[in-house]
């Protein structure tokens, strides 16, 4: 049965949660699945967030394309607020790394080059992501898609600080210029994201140990301090490594992000790139994870002319009713005899018949 209901929607099951709010496995009326995202009310106290939240929305219904999960609905004035995006079966890149390791070179390779196209659409409407990281790439039935493109703009409010300083997205994935707090991202944010979520495809590891998030901060703003690059293929070093610049200016773009991976991916395999995007989507979907309409749902759009027809037992008394009695003494009316009809009928046709 349902947990509740959001915005028409029949919330089955919670997929996760994070600092913006709990994403919800939900179902609309028409029986399409959604993942259901539940904006943390702290986050949208001030009227300007509502409306900086509003706007985002805006822009992503701009967003389009096969790499990125699309929008399907949202409120951005309910209490709570939420939005809908197409939920798209599989697993995230950091469950399966985390279940059956890391990416071969052309796998990585190729992945990266189809989230690169992602990412590019997403830019197009002036968004970004912010938040890169494996949890928020999902290995569908057709390939990685994103999620959770844009939002992380809001945890750049008042919820946080109220000054520069906030941070926008997961430490162990943060640009230098993120850490920092910097009001004015560019797309090299995401580079920089796309990178650092590469490096643990084909690695297993994150750019930095595992430590105490102030310690991690500190390291990402070191210039010195460069991000650990062990277990890279040698095809990539210097890619990821551009891509992971200190300084977001010296990030190479998206484009030459997705030609420089794309050769990689080819050159490595022998394979053109058709066969590696059947590949990807064959060696990395996991059907297992897909979660199903349950179909003892409750029809929330059923026309009451389809339901059954009960007949209700009426509690009204019938009168008992008497049959009515044959008089066996009345005479009965003989039939009346037309044979002779019948008879001289016969003998009209037959004399014309011999005309």
């Amino acid at each position: 049965m349902a947990l509740e209901k959001v915005g028409g929607y029949e919330v089955l099951r919670p997929l996760g949660s994070g600092g913006m709010g709990t994403v919800y496995f939900a179902v609309s009326p028409t029986a399409d699945r959604v993942a259901l995202k539940v904006i943390k009310q702290e986050l949208l106290g001030a009227p300007t967030v509502r409306e900086r939240f509003a706007a985002e929305v805006e822009s992503l219904k701009l967003v389009f394309g096969s790499r990125v999960a699309r929008l399907e609905d949202a409120d951005t004035t309910g209490e709570p607020a939420w939005l809908a995006v197409e939920y798209v079966p599989g697993a995230t890149l950091r469950q399966h790394v985390d279940a059956k390791g890391p990416l071969s070179l052309p796998m990585a390779a190729m992945v990266g080059a189809m989230l690169a196209d992602g990412l590019a659409k997403v830019h197009q409407v002036g968004l970004l992501h912010r938040d890169l990281k494996p949890q928020n790439i999902i290995l569908g039935p057709d390939g990685p898609k994103l999620i959770d493109f844009g939002l992380a703009v809001l945890i750049d409010r008042e919820h946080y600080l109220t000054e520069a300083g906030a941070l926008v997205g997961t430490p162990a994935y943060m640009s230098p210029e993120q850490v920092r707090g910097e009001r004015e991202l560019t797309a090299a944010v995401d580079i920089y994201g796309l990178a650092a979520a590469l490096v643990f495809a084909l690695t297993g590891h994150g750019l930095y140990p595992p430590t105490n998030s102030w310690n991690l901060l500190l390291r990402i703003t070191e210039p010195s301090d460069l991000p650990d690059l062990s277990g890279v293929p040698a095809e990539l070093v210097q890619l990821l490594g551009a891509m992971l610049a200190f300084d977001p200016t010296a990030r190479p773009g998206l484009g030459d992000v997705q030609t420089r991976l794309l050769a990689v991916a080819t050159a490595s395999s022998g394979k053109t790139v058709h066969d590696l995007r059947q590949e990807v989507a064959a060696l990395t979907y996991d059907g297992d994870t897909e979660l199903l309409v349950p179909p003892d749902l409750d029809d929330p759009k059923q026309d009451p002319e389809d339901l059954p027809v009960v007949e209700e037992e009426s509690t009204a008394e019938v009168p008992e009713t008497t049959p009515t009695k044959v008089d066996s003494e009345r005479p009965t009316s003989p039939r009346a005899d037309v044979k002779w009809l019948v008879d001289k009928v016969r003998r009209q046709y037959a004399r014309r018949s011999t005309l």
